[in-house]
């Protein structure tokens, strides 16, 4: 592990309700590659239903994507990366490691 809480993060992904193609785990700093093919601009309510079959997995629990996305105040999101910003903004303090832990600690 390199540090970063994000690592520990994973998400399973249902692919049967995607047409994406992505593999049943990926890491939460791969998230990009599936949200890359969908069209933006995306209403929050297509976002959420895009997202409805993919859990994140933290180290001490699980919460559905789409709870991640229904926290966000953006409506629509313009582009990828207005998108992967609000998940990332809207992630809980479990998502991103330790409290207190800096990516600077060894």
């Amino acid at each position: 592990m390199d540090g970063r809480g994000s690592d520990m993060v994973r998400i399973t992904i249902c692919p049967h309700r995607l047409d994406v193609g992505m593999p049943d785990e990926v890491r939460l700093n791969r998230i990009r590659e599936w949200l890359e093919p969908l069209e933006y601009p995306l209403s929050k309510a297509d976002a959420r239903e895009r997202a409805a079959d993919i859990t994140i997995r933290y180290a001490d629990g699980e919460e559905p994507l789409a709870d991640v996305i229904a926290r966000s105040n953006a409506d629509p999101f313009e582009s990828v990366e207005d998108l992967e910003s609000e998940i990332y903004s809207n992630l809980p303090v479990e998502a991103v490691g330790e409290p207190g832990q800096s990516e600077g600690e060894g």
